[in-house]
C-alpha cells in the first residue's frame, strides 16, 4: 500500500509483537497509515519524530507505562491535543477512570472486536478534526473560534484535548438546555459508540478543570438526576 500522506496516521504502542502485526494490518487494510512502538520511551520518540494522527496506547508497557506516556503527551503543547485511545488487559471500573483521567480519549479492554475499535478511532479522528460549520460560538465569557479550533475566556486561552472541545462544542450550539449522560454519548461520541456513561464525567471534570479559572463562574452545571447543562443560573 503505498505511503499516502493525506491517510491518518496511527501510531500502535504495543509490545506483543503478535497483537501488533495484527492491528497493523488490519488498520492498512482500513486505509490507515501506522507507525509502530514497542515500549513507552521509544513511543515519544516516534511521536516526537513523526507526528500521527491518533495513538494506540497499550496501558502495560516496559520502560515506560501507558499511564505515564499518556501524562507526557498531555503535558506537552505540542502533543497536548492529540487523540489516545487506552488498549488495556484491565477490566475493573477504577483503571479505566484513571487512565481516563490521566487525559485518554477513550479505551477499550483486550479482548476487543476490531470493528469496535475501528469504529471509535474513527469517531476520535472525527471529532479531533472539527466540523464542516465554521463560525464562532459565544457563551457568557467563553468564545470557541470552529475555524481556528480556538477556545478562549476572558480573552485567555484554553487548552483542550479533542473529546473536551467537541463536548464545549455541543453545549455551545444548545446552551441552558439539560442533557443527559445518555444524549451528550449520542452526540458526542455518536450512536454507534458503546461508552459507559461514566465516561461522560470524567470528560466533564476535565473540561470543568480547563475551562474555569480562579474565581471564575462554573458555567458546566450539573443537574441532579438528569445530566448536564450549560448555563450561568442554577438549573
Amino acid at each position: 500500500m503505498s505511503d499516502n500522506p493525506s491517510r491518518p496516521l496511527v501510531l500502535v504502542v504495543e509490545d506483543e509483537a503478535a497483537l501488533a502485526t495484527m492491528l497493523r494490518y488490519n488498520l492498512e487494510k482500513q486505509g490507515f497509515r501506522v507507525d509502530e512502538a514497542g515500549d513507552g520511551q521509544e513511543a515519544m520518540i516516534r511521536i516526537a519524530e513523526t507526528p500521527p494522527d491518533l495513538v494506540l496506547l497499550d496501558w502495560m508497557l516496559p520502560v515506560m507505562s501507558g499511564i505515564e506516556v499518556c501524562r507526557q503527551i498531555r503535558r506537552r503543547p505540542d502533543t497536548r491535543d492529540l487523540p489516545v485511545i487506552m488498549v488495556t488487559a484491565r477490566t475493573d471500573d477504577q483503571d479505566a477512570v484513571r487512565g481516563l483521567n490521566t487525559g485518554a480519549d477513550d479505551y477499550i479492554t483486550k479482548p476487543f472486536n476490531m470493528e469496535a475499535l475501528l469504529a471509535r478511532m474513527r469517531a476520535l479522528l472525527r471529532r479531533a478534526g472539527g466540523v464542516a460549520a465554521k463560525g464562532t460560538l459565544n457563551f457568557h465569557d467563553i468564545s470557541l473560534d470552529q475555524s481556528a479550533h480556538r477556545v478562549t475566556r476572558n480573552s485567555r486561552a484554553v487548552h483542550l484535548g479533542p473529546t473536551e472541545y467537541r463536548l464545549l462544542e455541543f453545549f455551545l450550539q444548545h446552551p441552558r438546555r439539560v442533557f443527559s449522560r445518555e444524549e451528550v454519548l449520542d452526540a458526542v461520541w455518536g450512536p454507534d459508540i458503546h461508552v459507559e456513561p461514566r465516561t461522560v464525567d470524567v470528560h466533564i471534570r476535565r473540561l470543568r478543570k480547563a475551562i474555569n479559572g480562579e474565581g471564575e463562574l462554573d458555567v458546566v452545571r450539573t443537574v441532579r438526576a438528569a445530566g448536564y447543562a450549560l448555563d450561568t443560573e442554577p438549573v
